[in-house]
């Protein structure tokens, strides 16, 4: 089992900044972070390997960056310019042993 605690999160106005953060309970080789808004399927934001290897959604892309504490077994979301579009629930995800798990999930609220 892996344990993923997230924080960060909460209520911005469009161009403005947050930064999420998911600690881990192992070492994972990928880390990443999906949202789902309203009435939408989960999708992907971005993920990063240990090795840093790294994969964006085109949506969020020069706009997002993702990081990661290797020794904390912690992975980040800086997010930029933010648009009322990605108001989501935002989860971070660790891929372990072939099985997803996902953090509890932080509400992200963009306002125009």
């Amino acid at each position: 089992q892996v344990q993923l605690v997230e924080s960060g999160g909460g209520s911005v106005q469009a161009g403005g900044s947050l930064r999420l953060s998911c600690a881990a309970s192992k070492d994972i080789f990928r880390m990443g972070w999906y949202r789902q808004a309203p009435g939408k399927q989960r999708e992907l934001v971005a993920t990063q390997t240990r090795d840093a290897t790294t994969t964006y959604a085109d949506s969020v892309k020069g706009r997002f960056t993702i990081s990661r504490d290797n020794a904390k077994n912690t992975v980040y979301l800086q997010m930029n310019s933010l648009k009322p579009e990605d108001t989501a629930v935002y989860y971070c995800n660790a891929n372990y042993l072939w099985r997803d798990f996902w953090g509890q999930g932080t509400q992200v609220t963009v306002s125009s």
